[in-house]
């Protein structure tokens, strides 16, 4: 039996082979200890471990096809549970290997922006906030906060992470777009329902083999005193950082070191990541199919729907995937969505 399309092992043998060629390379020409290097180690260390899992998978679809064979019925009987774990393995297969975009592999720094709506929108933000630690939890992976900027009474207006682990951008891109909430408002003292939006960004995050040239005379850079919710002092120096690219009037804030320099060096990897992506959709000839599909934070341009009044639903209004389980989903359950999505 040969497993083909996304299970090619021949193809992923010989990809094997000159990764393993390109690091044999690095060390010949004593660049060892390069980043590149890095990137090489975690490229075939994932590669191996799909060619593994591939072999496991196809021996285990022989032996059972032997069984079926046989036509012995209580032997069939006792491996039909195997027989639906094993498709549920095939089928979380596919989708990791479906992730081939060079990107995909990457970190992934993800923004949380509060929409329209005040205090609503600013808690509707946090939720996703605690929704996006929970999966990545769940998943093995890990983050880091580099800034976060507290709402007036309650959640938070903006955050911006990193979220670290294999194909950690190859998942989130899923999540790119406008998240509307509608629920009876814990802010209301008549309790009556409303509607609350925020906004999604996910970039993949760039490494040193990428060559972004950005001049000194188009930055400014500000420092500042780091600070908690409702303005607690956390530093007691200026060592948070806010770097604003004058040509795209892009702006990066850092503020999770107490180091001024480091905060300034996440900065700049934050607005590298940035303006990469920028010229990758350029390349690509979507940047203005992104940007109308980013433009507005309101009713009418969101990718999904959490409603917890006056039913329990989540929708994906770009794959209509739906489950009444809202809970599950604002608890981190998020591989069903997104898989959905990846599928398309």
């Amino acid at each position: 039996m040969i497993f083909g399309g996304y299970f090619d092992l021949d193809s992923k043998s010989k990809e094997l082979s000159n990764l393993e060629k390109q690091l044999s390379d690095l060390y010949d020409s004593g660049k060892w200890d390069s980043n590149e290097n890095i990137i090489i180690t975690k490229k075939i260390g994932t590669i191996k471990k799909q060619i593994d899992e591939v072999k496991n998978l196809k021996e285990l679809v022989e032996s059972y096809i032997d069984i079926v064979e046989l036509d012995d019925n209580d032997m069939i009987n006792e491996i039909s549970n195997s027989i639906n774990e094993l498709k549920e393995k095939i089928d979380k297969l596919e989708i990791e290997t479906k992730l081939s975009n060079p990107n995909d592999k990457k970190d992934a720094i993800l923004e949380i922006h509060s929409g329209a709506g005040g205090t609503e929108s600013c808690d509707w933000a946090e939720m996703l906030f605690r929704m996006y630690t929970r999966w990545c939890d769940k998943r093995g992976f890990t983050y880091e906060i580099l800034d976060i900027l507290y709402g007036e009474e309650a959640g938070i207006k903006s955050v911006v992470m990193i979220i670290k682990g294999i194909n950690a951008y190859g998942y989130l891109k899923c999540e790119r777009g406008v998240h509307r909430l509608i629920r009876l408002s814990p802010f209301d003292t008549a309790n009556r329902r409303h509607t609350s939006f925020a906004a999604v960004e996910v970039l993949p995050k760039v490494n040193d083999s990428i060559n972004i040239e950005i001049k000194e005379s188009d930055l400014r850079i500000d420092v500042y005193r780091s600070s908690g919710a409702g303005g607690q002092g956390v530093n007691t120096t200026d060592s948070a950082v806010r770097i604003t690219h004058i040509p795209t009037n892009i702006v990066v804030t850092c503020q999770n070191e107490r180091s001024q320099l480091k905060n300034k060096e996440t900065a700049m990897d934050v607005l590298k990541s940035k303006l990469y992506q920028i010229e990758e959709e350029k390349r690509k000839q979507e940047l203005q199919e992104n940007k109308k599909s980013q433009s507005d934070i309101n009713f009418g341009s969101q990718i999904r729907s959490y409603v917890m009044h006056p039913y329990s639903m989540v929708k994906d209004h770009r794959t209509n995937y739906e489950t009444s389980n809202v809970n599950k989903v604002l608890d981190g359950e998020l591989d069903e969505l997104m898989e959905a999505y990846l599928k398309l």
